[in-house]
C-alpha cells in the first residue's frame, strides 16, 4: 500500500494496495480508521468491484488479481482518516 496519499476536499482519490498471492476464496477488506475510533471494514470483496455503502466510492480488484483499489469519489473533511486494506 502507498505509505501516504493526500487529496483536497471534493477531489477524487484512488488508494491502491498490492497483493502478491490472492487466492480464489480470499476476501479483501477496505478499512477506515477514524481518529479516536477503531478500524471499520467498509466493504468485503473477492473479485470485481463493489460499492462502499457509507461513502461515495467503491472497492475493486484488478483483473490480474495482484492489487485492489479503494476509490473515493468526493472525500470531505469528515472522511479524513487512515485507510488501508487487508487480504484474508
Amino acid at each position: 500500500q502507498e505509505p501516504l496519499t493526500e487529496t483536497t476536499e471534493g477531489s477524487c482519490i484512488n488508494l491502491t494496495c498490492s497483493h502478491l498471492n490472492i487466492q480464489t476464496r480470499d476476501l479483501i477488506c477496505g478499512y477506515r480508521h477514524l481518529p479516536g475510533q477503531g478500524p471499520t471494514c467498509l466493504t468485503l470483496i473477492t473479485k470485481d468491484s463493489k460499492e462502499v455503502p457509507d461513502l461515495p466510492g467503491h472497492l475493486c480488484v484488478a483483473e490480474d488479481q495482484q492489487s485492489s483499489a479503494l476509490w473515493l469519489a468526493q472525500p470531505r473533511c469528515v472522511n479524513m482518516a487512515l485507510y488501508y486494506c487487508s487480504l484474508g
